[in-house]
């Protein structure tokens, strides 16, 4: 039980920093506050935003359950997780955070947020190649060069 206290710490702090409080700053430092009317964009970014966080979510609850670890680097899992959304992608936690940073930027008609949401996916991308993959190779070996061969890193298949 404590591991999904630890989970759902890290991605407390995690979501609240990069996908609650960074976006919040810029919104107000470009003078974009919420729309009055809910309209097209509006329903379909909230759908997003609300579609990415259920993802990321699932993903923590992946690792905690399946992994026994978090996302956290620093506590990561013990166990190579490979179900749930990871069946389908190898980096379902990112593509999250990207989706409901999308959905937050359609929600606001924000370009200033659709950057940021840019960025994010570019930084994750970076930290994927030149950390977290290296860091699974040694620690999984040929279990991990075997998911590799089976699922892509950005785009979900089947």
């Amino acid at each position: 039980m404590f591991l999904f206290f630890r989970a759902i710490a890290y991605a407390a702090l995690f979501t609240g920093l990069l996908l609650v409080y960074l976006p919040a700053r810029l919104l107000s430092w470009s003078g974009i506050a919420r729309p009055a009317a809910m309209a097209g964009p509006q329903i379909a970014g909230a759908i997003a935003a609300g579609a990415g966080a259920l993802l990321a979510l699932w993903c923590v609850f992946a690792f905690a359950r399946i992994g026994k670890g978090t996302p956290a680097p620093f506590d990561p899992p013990r166990r190579l997780v490979v179900r749930g959304p990871y069946r389908f992608v190898r980096n379902p936690m990112y593509i999250g955070g990207g989706l409901a940073l999308g959905g937050a930027a359609l929600f606001y008609e924000s370009a200033s947020l659709l950057a940021y949401a840019a960025a994010f996916l570019l930084a994750a991308h970076f930290f994927v190649v030149v950390y977290e993959e290296p860091t699974l190779r040694r620690g999984f070996g040929a279990e991990y060069e075997a998911y590799c061969q089976r699922v892509r890193r950005w785009r979900p298949g089947l």
